[in-house]
């Protein structure tokens, strides 16, 4: 049985997903620091460790070469005695290249376009790449991924307009990751 079997976990892991300006990173930081988690942004590794294909202009961003990003993940963090037995929190946009029993919760965060929009422009997103980032949201892009990536049960959809959209959720993170516990 692989270490990564979410059986052999003492602490739970988690996902926060959602389109680009959400607030995963925040999040994920935010219950890294209440439930004393370690907090893996993909993101940050995907730059550190050069996980790239290619280069998109248009789009102004990597491509990302999801082999080798696979293989750092499991080996530093999903594999590694230090991390084997849960207690992770990863952030990223996409949900459907990590396997499916890394994770015991998913978070999909949703927000209302405007506020996408503000987030967005503050970061100085282009209008094709700001545009394209709304549209997903409208669509629902990235819940539907979660949605199709793990089972039903542990994916949970929560809007994260404002700070206190972003304290209940911690409450109910917090919450959760208690009766987890419980459980086992």
């Amino acid at each position: 049985m692989p270490k990564t079997d979410p059986s052999n976990r003492k602490r739970p892991n988690i996902l926060i997903t959602g389109t680009p300006g959400t607030g995963k990173t925040y999040t994920a930081t935010s219950i890294a620091d209440q439930c004393s988690f370690h907090h893996v942004d993909i993101s940050s590794i995907i730059e550190a460790s050069k996980c790239h294909l290619e280069y998109d202009a248009t789009l102004e961003t990597h491509v990302l070469d999801e082999d080798a990003l696979l293989d750092i993940l499991e080996e530093q963090y999903f594999d590694s005695n230090e991390y084997f037995e849960g207690g992770l929190v990863a952030d990223y946009h996409s949900s459907s290249l990590f396997p499916e029993r890394w994770f015991d919760l998913v978070i999909v965060l949703k927000c209302s376009t405007e506020v996408l929009f503000d987030r967005l422009t503050k970061r100085g997103y282009n209008d094709k790449k700001r545009s394209e980032n709304i549209q997903a949201e409208i669509i629902r892009v990235v819940a539907d991924e979660a949605l199709e990536s793990y089972e039903k049960e542990i994916v949970v959809e929560i809007d994260n307009n404002s700070i206190e959209d972003a304290d209940s959720l911690l409450d109910r993170v917090n919450q959760w990751h208690q009766a987890w516990l419980n459980d086992r």
